[in-house]
């Protein structure tokens, strides 16, 4: 009764899908938070390139780093969302708010959206099917109450844009410029891909298994840029955990997440977490379409960067997991502290390398570092949310710096980062902050 419940319930997201299609009007007013009313002033600019502002962004930043924390498009309402920030419509790209960041579990309908291409699905449940086929002994062709009868499995984990922070880029590097909120965490129920794959029976010359979406839109001919498909090895890790999602934070997966169901895998890119997932195919050579080969791919080096210069010359690599990273969703710098009242920071930190161990922070630019308390562990993918105390001594302008620590033994850093897609940036994060003193002078 669950499972036909449930099947009744995707049959809405079909027709959110074919709403989907609509473009949405943009709306002036963000949604209301504690931190809406900018200071007077913002502090100057400083020359850290990672020290986040206070006050209003404004309509366009650039050449130069972007030094507000999220990005500067307009808040739109899209079905099933609360508004967002709005980088482009088509495709659709989304940015979740800042006061969403101090929670272990993004709401679904403040979760990002990031599609590759303009033209979204519009899925009739009663013909699609799912079809895993290829290099396998016995092809599949599932409908969508078939998947649902298969055993279930659940995973908490974080899904981050490879681009989140792009705008942070100096030099800037084309492709969306968002801030920090290009990712979100939710817990995702499914498939393992895994069991599907040797429920198909994988032959022993397969070598990657590669998931196709059903986007699609305009690209150079020969190039496969008009559809979406992404790769992932089957001798690596990332099947250990990859599910096909069909649930979101409890409920049916909205049309703007993936309906009916998506790739969900814990620890890397959302470039491999395929939307509206259509077919399956096991490869027996390395997948070689233009969003592997061309697109997504990194600088071969420890760190994932290079320079300008060098840039054309480096080799590169598939993008892959996520390097330890922290956001600090409070305080905002929105508004200005007072000297001798305790002010709670709280964030949240997460890392595809490895469970979260620590969260420090220091308002003294680094000359010393103090730990903050952790909240519950929803497993080593999802976000650690962290919390301390901090009294500001006396009034003035301070940088409240925050790193984290992960089990792999990495940590964040103010190494440089650029390559030319603006990809993986985990730098320090810094937000400005004034403080008045007793007398109401900051």
């Amino acid at each position: 009764m669950e499972r036909r419940r449930f099947v009744g319930i995707l049959g809405l997201g079909g027709l959110a899908g074919a709403v989907l299609m609509r473009r949405s009007a943009a709306s002036d007013t963000p949604p209301a938070t504690p931190s809406d009313t900018p200071p007077a002033a913002p502090p100057a600019a400083p020359p850290e390139s990672a020290t986040v502002l206070g006050g209003e962004p404004p309509a366009f930043t650039g050449p130069g780093p972007n030094l507000w924390w999220s990005s500067v498009g307009p808040y739109v309402a899209h079905p099933q969302k609360l508004p967002l920030i709005q980088l482009t419509d088509r495709p659709v790209q989304l940015e979740t708010p800042r006061a969403y960041f101090a929670q272990a579990i993004t709401p679904t309908a403040a979760f990002f959206v990031r599609w590759h291409l303009p033209n979204l699905p519009d899925v009739d449940l009663a013909s699609y099917r799912l079809r895993v086929q290829g290099a396998v002994e016995h092809p599949l062709t599932l409908s969508m109450a078939e998947v649902l009868a298969l055993p279930a499995m659940e995973v908490t984990a974080v899904n981050q844009c490879s681009g989140n922070s792009r705008s942070r880029f100096q030099p800037r590097v084309a492709g969306g410029q968002w801030g920090n909120g290009a990712c979100g965490c939710a817990t995702w129920r499914g498939v393992s891909l895994r069991a599907l794959l040797e429920r198909a029976g994988v032959r022993p010359t397969a070598v990657q298994v590669q998931l196709h979406g059903m986007d699609t839109g305009n690209g150079p001919e020969g190039k496969g840029s008009h559809a979406y498909a992404k790769s992932l090895d089957l001798a690596g890790d990332a099947l250990d955990h990859a599910v096909l999602a069909y649930a979101m934070n409890g409920e049916p997966l909205p049309a703007l997440h993936g309906f009916p169901l998506r790739l969900v895998v814990p620890g890397y890119f959302s470039t491999y977490w395929v939307k509206a997932v259509g077919a399956i195919d096991v490869l027996e050579q390395p997948d070689d379409g233009f969003w592997m080969k061309t697109a997504y791919r990194l600088p071969d080096t420890p760190n994932g960067g290079t320079t300008p210069a060098e840039a054309a010359t480096v080799a590169t690599k598939p993008i892959g997991t996520m390097p330890v990273r922290s956001l600090l969703a409070n305080p905002d710098g929105q508004t200005k502290l007072l000297a001798g009242c305790p002010v709670t920071l709280r964030g949240v930190a997460f890392s595809g390398r490895g469970a979260i161990t620590r969260v420090q922070w220091s308002v003294d630019e680094g000359a010393t570092w103090n730990t903050a308390a952790l909240g519950a562990d929803l497993g080593p993918f999802a976000f650690r949310t962290f919390e301390a105390s901090w009294t500001p001594p006396h009034g003035g302008t301070f940088v409240i710096a925050i790193r984290a620590h992960d089990a792999s033994g990495a940590e964040q850093t103010d190494d440089p980062l650029w390559n030319g897609g603006g990809y993986g940036w985990n730098r320090i994060e810094r937000q400005t902050v004034v403080v008045a003193d007793a007398g109401g002078a900051a």
